[in-house]
């Protein structure tokens, strides 16, 4: 079991920690000895999960701009290679293409150093097998590794060699491009277009110089594309309002036809159209969504819980698909599909309204480059047809006002208490006239009002790591949500462990 030490470097299916000074009441966590421990952790790991000898295997190492990645890279290149494994040092790199090693370069799992969209003083480790990445119980397994500090007796010295995948990875999304446009100038099917780019100072610039450029689009405007650790301009996230307000702005001022903004580790994408409208959230996703069920008619799109109803509408009306709402967190979405996969049911798409967006077409990895990608695709075949990438969305019916409130708990068993809030709220709302509690709801419970009782919904969930119960709200007309939260507050208020 883990303690309390190592219990707080399990983010989901992830690892993170404080590794660099510089914020106020953080002390640095991720030391050399705490990486190499979960280094060594993860080689412990292998050799049990994989039915091969650990001096037989491959693993590629990669990390994102963060100022520690570096230092915390080096400790991991090197506890990998002492335990005899071959080692592939790939530098800069993306989160995706740490997955693609094991596709393209034969290697048996891929570690990438990132801590995504988070500040400048936070790192983190991700794991990769053949299989796409790792569970959370995985995560455990390798903490309780480190925490034992099991470290191997005599250094193997395994071999280590830099490799540049980068340029590789580009390549290949060069020629899905080629092969989507499939223009009369094969080589060159972004001629003519003009593509903004911005990469946050993570490391999606790449994109830019190595993808748009050589295929022959115009780049200008672009901004923010060489890697800075410190993250001078904006918090690469394309979920932030600042972040997405500039690649907007960029397309604006240069006229360009589109932009399109990745996170730190390029895991995550969205776009903006040529007037700078924001294709993010529920637009990004009915866009995928329209995008995937294309040659996979009816297929299910599955999705996280706070979607919009008009999303629902729009895939399931529009497009003909089916949408299936699940949990919060990328990686259960995608495991979702997943499974729908073994049951025989077509799963073309998972994608999280924070932009993660996994294809069953790309091995089910999130990656906000081949997300964009195929964007720019659709973009050139309506561009063709003389019309623009929003036409994919005209249909889409977009609430009016949404909110968040994050609400405290203050119980000490914080989780015991949300999931009793949750079942007294189901019964209170089945008791209320005009509370539609929905029936293909899979977390906390979401209810639907009608036009005269806020003209929306509400989810109420709990969160699965720290002692907070999110509400979101959505309304399709104004001051519906002031409207609807007035409803639910006759609950809250009576609910004495809520911080409200």
């Amino acid at each position: 079991m883990l303690n309390d030490f190592y219990k707080q470097f399990k983010s989901g299916t992830d690892i993170r920690g404080v590794a660099s000074e510089g914020v106020e009441g953080q002390a640095v966590n991720l030391t050399d000895e705490v990486v190499a421990n979960m280094a060594g952790g993860f080689a412990r790991f292998l050799g049990n999960k994989l039915s091969k000898r650990i001096t037989e295997m491959k693993v590629a190492v990669g990390r994102d701009s963060r100022i520690s990645g570096e230092r915390i890279a080096g400790i991991v290149i090197k506890t990998l290679s002492d335990y005899g494994i071959e080692v592939l040092d790939c530098g800069l790199s993306t989160t995706p293409s740490m997955f693609m090693t094991t596709v393209e370069l034969g290697c048996d799992a891929a570690v990438q150093i990132t801590a995504s969209h988070h500040p400048f003083n936070r790192n983190g480790l991700k794991f990769f097998t053949r299989q796409g990445g790792l569970e959370g119980s995985d995560i455990t397994e390798i903490l309780e590794y480190a925490q034992a500090g099991l470290t191997p007796q005599d250094a193997l010295n395994g071999l280590m060699k830099k490799v540049n995948f980068m340029d590789r990875y580009a390549e290949i999304l060069c020629d899905i491009i080629k092969k989507g446009v499939n223009a009369e100038d094969y080589d060159m099917p972004l001629k003519g277009l003009h593509i903004c780019v911005d990469a946050g100072n993570g490391v999606g610039g790449f994109y830019a110089d190595k993808v748009l450029k050589v295929l022959g689009a115009d780049t200008t405007g672009s901004r923010y594309l060489d890697p800075d650790g410190m993250f001078p301009n904006h918090v690469p996230n394309p979920e932030d309002k600042v972040a997405m307000a500039a690649i907007s702005q960029a397309v604006v001022e240069s006229g360009a036809d589109l932009g399109v903004i990745f996170d730190t580790d390029v895991d995550r994408g969205a776009a903006v159209d040529s007037k700078g409208n924001e294709i993010n959230r529920n637009r990004l996703v009915a866009l995928a969504s329209a995008i995937a069920l294309e040659g996979n008619e009816g297929g299910t799109i599955v999705t996280d819980s706070i979607t919009s109803d008009g999303l629902k509408e729009f895939i399931e009306k529009t497009l003909g698909g089916k949408h299936y709402r699940y949990r919060r967190g990328y990686k259960n979405v995608i495991d979702k599909a997943q499974e729908l996969e073994a049951q025989g049911i077509c799963c073309p798409l998972a994608i999280e309204t924070s932009g993660h967006a996994a294809m069953k077409e790309n091995y089910f990895l999130d990656d906000g480059a081949y997300l964009c990608t195929k964007i720019i695709i659709k973009m050139a075949q309506l561009r063709a047809q003389g019309k623009d990438i929003s036409d994919l969305i005209a249909d889409l019916k977009e609430c009016k006002e949404e909110k968040e409130i994050r609400i405290k708990i203050k119980e000490a068993d914080f989780s015991a208490y949300g999931k009793s809030v949750i079942e007294k709220l189901t019964a209170y709302a089945e008791a209320q006239e005009g509370w539609l509690v929905a029936d293909d709801n899979r977390e906390g419970i979401r209810v639907s009002f009608g036009e005269n009782d806020g003209d929306g919904w509400f989810l109420l969930r709990l969160s699965v790591h720290d002692p907070i119960m999110p509400l979101n709200i959505e309304s399709n007309s104004e001051g519906g949500v002031e409207v609807i939260l007035s409803k639910l507050m006759g609950f809250l208020k009576e609910c004495e462990g809520l911080d409200i």
